[in-house]
């Protein structure tokens, strides 16, 4: 579950739905590799300020619900998955690169979109117009008095 995560000068909630397929959309991902994959996953969550809130793997890409610190951008978040999970994945699982040629265990494209924790982009888009609208009334209310 996600949580505040508590800096020096701000309080964060920055979640991530992230979307990586495999190389070539090749079907690599059984029951071995989703193992091993979620081991490497919790690697870089200990050693990176991550937290991977889910993971779930189709035959061919996997989805994550991952949560950051906001000095990472999400092109930092994807190249530190991406580079030591094909790494650890090929050492551990070295019928998975024999599968994919060239080397490569993701393609170069990935999905990436924030998520809320507190409502959709339209809750948040009305909480936002909405914002001084109370300070507005009573000034315009003040104004109106004074003449």
């Amino acid at each position: 579950m996600s949580e505040y995560l508590h800096k020096s000068h701000n309080v964060t909630v920055l979640m991530y739905h992230m979307v990586f397929p495999a190389k070539y959309r090749k079907v690599i991902f059984d029951g071995e590799v989703d193992g091993e994959l979620k081991a490497v996953f919790l690697y870089i969550e200990k050693r990176y300020q991550m937290n991977f809130l889910e993971i779930g793997s189709d035959k061919d890409h996997v989805h994550f619900l991952i949560q950051s610190v906001p000095t990472y951008s999400v092109t930092k978040i994807v190249t530190i998955i991406k580079s030591i999970s094909a790494r650890e994945v090929f050492r551990r699982c070295p019928q998975v690169k024999k599968q994919i040629w060239g080397g490569e265990l993701w393609t170069d494209g990935y999905y990436a979109s924030t998520v809320s924790k507190h409502g959709n982009e339209e809750v948040i888009s009305k909480y936002v117009k909405e914002q001084g609208s109370e300070y507005q009334k009573i000034y315009s209310n003040y104004q109106l008095s004074l003449f």
